[in-house]
């Protein structure tokens, strides 16, 4: 899902739709997400608007804060 179906109900100006959306498109890109429908690019979008919502504007640290708070640790590998 497009982030844009879910900010269209929240009072933000245009250009922080599009930061919303350009942050989105980085985060993606950084899980190798391709497909939109994808129920994890709905995660990340939901979560993005929170952290969006709490007052990060800049695109690239709404990517990177989205990232480090939905990422789940890799299990280190048993030798």
């Amino acid at each position: 899902m497009p982030i844009s179906g879910l900010i269209a109900n929240i009072d933000i100006s245009r250009e922080q739709e599009h930061v919303l959306e350009l942050a989105f498109s980085y985060a993606l890109r950084k899980l190798d997400l391709v497909d939109r429908r994808d129920p994890i690019c709905d995660l990340v979008a939901r979560r993005m608007i929170d952290i969006r919502l709490r007052g990060v504007t800049d695109a690239v640290a709404l990517a990177e804060i989205t990232l480090r708070e939905i990422r789940v640790p890799k299990q280190q590998e048993r030798p």
